[in-house]
């Protein structure tokens, strides 16, 4: 029989749960034991590198491909025994969505609502709603002419048709421009509330901005899991700011071998240094910064970004 999950199990699970996952090619190992959950109602942000393991977790989860090892609850049922039931309230856009380029988007939404079984004045109105969401009401063109912003915007409302209370999102700003990218960033951040979202991607700006949660994948394994705000403050780094009257590059010389120095970066007369010290940074800079030969204009903290994490945690070179 079907693992059932009852009421008070349905309110309080996760939307995603996976445990000790792992994955096999050969002899090669693609997810080594990777667990994480996913809270109900958030943004997730699943981050790693290219080839961390994020698109074959995906294949999992969504029934697409089968795991060698480990346990994975979606939305309370068990993946192993209900996957028809989770395969209709689970929505997904792969990384490379295909359409029917000679379909206008109500005729492809339509279409894709009609395989779900709707029909009549409700298909209808789930159509209309999507366009506004992907803001394609106005737009005849068909779909061989859309941008890629527009596809992946309209691949989102597609995934969206049968009201899912999980949607997966496979790399859907990869390869897009800044305009088409900053439209379908604020399509996925107007989910927030209406229903889970698994934000797969390795571009780090792009979690920083929607997602309240967040994992990040490197060499098939978990390296941290936790909301976006709690792994900046265990991150046990932090951001200074210096600016200096005269050439920036002699204090960065100066400062290298210094022991609280994790990562700087010069812009302009301005160093933006990551420290593990902050107390001991700000104490030893000012006399840096006179046997330099130059002239303090300006020491301040800056917010530590999820960048500085990830460098941390998976390493600069692979940033």
């Amino acid at each position: 029989m079907p693992d059932e999950p009852g009421p008070a199990e349905a309110s309080t699970a996760a939307a995603l749960d996976i445990r000790s996952l792992r994955k096999e090619f050969g002899t090669a190992v693609a997810l080594d034991g990777i667990s994480l959950r996913v809270p109900n109602g958030s943004i997730f942000g699943f981050l790693g590198p290219n080839g961390a393991g994020k698109t074959t977790t995906i294949r999992i989860v969504t029934g697409l491909a089968h795991a060698t090892a480990g346990t994975v609850r979606v939305l309370g049922r068990d993946l192993a025994h209900d996957r028809a039931t989770i395969a209709r309230e689970i929505g997904f856009l792969p990384d490379v969505p295909g359409f029917y380029d000679w379909m206008t988007a109500v005729e492809f939404l339509g279409f894709t609502g009609r395989l779900f079984g709707l029909g009549g004045s409700a298909l209808r109105q789930r159509v209309d709603d999507l366009l506004d969401l992907a803001g394609l009401t106005n737009v005849a063109t068909r779909i061989g002419g859309y941008s890629r912003g527009m596809k992946q915007r309209l691949g989102i409302a597609q995934a969206l048709i049968n009201a899912p209370r999980l949607l997966i999102l496979d790399e859907p700003t990869s390869a897009l421009d800044p305009i088409g990218r900053r439209e379908v960033l604020e399509t996925v951040a107007s989910l927030r509330g209406r229903a889970t979202v698994f934000f797969s991607t390795h571009i780090l700006a792009d979690v920083e901005r929607v997602c309240d949660t967040v994992a990040i994948l490197d060499h098939g394994r978990v390296v941290a899991n936790s909301s976006v705000a709690a792994l900046k403050q265990r991150a046990g780094v932090n951001r200074l700011a210096v600016t200096v009257d005269g050439d920036a590059r002699v204090l960065a010389e100066r400062l290298e071998g210094a022991p609280w120095l994790v990562a700087c970066d010069i812009v302009d007369a301005t160093l933006r240094l990551t420290v593990s010290d902050a107390q001991r940074a700000a104490h030893d800079l000012p006399r840096a910064v006179a046997e330099s030969s130059l002239g303090l204009l300006r020491l301040a903290s800056e917010e530590v970004s999820l960048e500085d994490v990830f460098v941390q945690l998976v390493g600069g070179e692979r940033a």
